[in-house]
């Protein structure tokens, strides 16, 4: 199969497409001719060496896919060679193909297809996890989204609107209008305001439920300054910065909950639930219309260091597809 192998670690020059074998699907596992994968900010970390994946006969990066199930182990039960499927993994998405436990996949929406839905899993799997399961955002509620036209951001921006709540999204100059676009109901330009006063002004200075941050660094006093007594954030990312000045006195007195959750290093029974609470929750949403992929740029496999660039690059709005089909 086709697969872009890290030999070495450092830029994008680094990523390169070898042929390598076949993966051996196990006894409760799909094999997966991958249609297409994404690009995500861990990806670049591990193509730096900064986030290595999980141990594998050749180190493949790639967090996410969307494909047809080329073939099943012996025991699996809910899929038939012929379905397309969509999924979170450890690594191993920038492959033709790929093994992945039946339980772990979600059905390809019949509004979305193949390539487009690899923009899905990742991104809405962790936006969901983030705002409903752990941050407890129900309808009614605010949350406060930073980098709301990342894949992630433009994902939770969706999602809040879906279960009823509200969104004030963060976002550079020229992505405002974006965010608008997607549903948030404030923005907020990060160069020209200040988020904690937007915050206060739009809640009545009540300040928001759930604080959804890929940023940390010094947006961290800022998010504890936001919240409501009570609140929760959950830091799903350190793009500003892995330290932070904490005023913990603020953490005690307004009993803030502060959630540090990454998808990457969970155990396969964890992935496993959460894969199949947002089966449940989110695919019927895509299949009414009210979800949907955002998608920036397609590149195929074999121009993966420039896709890496232009993720590097900030411009983006949603999700960068690498297409193996």
């Amino acid at each position: 199969m086709r697969a872009v192998v890290l030999e070495s670690y450092g830029g994008p020059e680094v990523l390169q497409v070898r042929e390598v074998p076949d993966p051996e699907p196990g006894p409760e596992e799909l094999l997966v001719d991958v249609a297409a994968t994404a690009v995500n900010r861990a990806d670049l970390l591990q193509r730096m060496g900064r986030y290595p994946g999980p141990p594998m006969p050749h180190e493949i990066p790639g967090l996410e896919f969307a494909g047809t199930v080329a073939a099943v182990g012996e025991r699996v039960t809910e899929h038939a060679v012929g379905d397309t499927v969509m999924g979170i993994v450890g690594g191993g998405g920038y492959a033709s193909r790929l093994a992945v436990h039946e339980r772990q996949v979600m059905p390809v929406p019949s509004t979305v297809g193949l390539p487009d839905a690899a923009a899905i899993p990742e991104v809405f799997v962790t936006a969901y996890d983030a705002l409903v399961l752990q941050g407890g955002l129900t309808a009614g509620g605010w949350a406060l989204v930073h980098a709301g036209a990342s894949g992630v951001g433009t994902a939770a921006i969706q999602l809040v609107r879906a279960v009823g709540a509200r969104t004030i999204a963060t976002c550079s100059a020229g992505k405002v209008e974006a965010c608008r676009r997607l549903g948030a109901d404030v923005v907020v330009d990060r160069g020209a305001e200040d988020f904690v006063e937007v915050v206060q002004e739009a809640t009545g200075g009540t300040g928001v439920d759930v604080v959804l941050d890929v940023v940390g660094g010094d947006y961290v006093p800022r998010n504890l300054a936001a919240c409501r007594v009570g609140g929760r954030i959950v830091q799903v990312g350190v793009m500003g910065g892995g330290r932070a000045d904490v005023p913990v006195g603020v953490l005690l007195s307004r009993r803030i909950s502060w959630i540090g959750t990454v998808l990457r290093s969970r155990p396969i029974e964890e992935k496993i639930a959460v894969s199949r609470r947002c089966r449940h929750d989110l695919v019927p949403l895509f299949e009414q219309g009210v979800l949907q992929p955002v998608i920036d740029r397609r590149y195929p496999l074999e121009e993966v260091a420039a896709a890496h660039e232009y993720v590097a690059s900030n411009a983006n709005v949603g999700k960068v597809l690498l297409t193996l089909g």
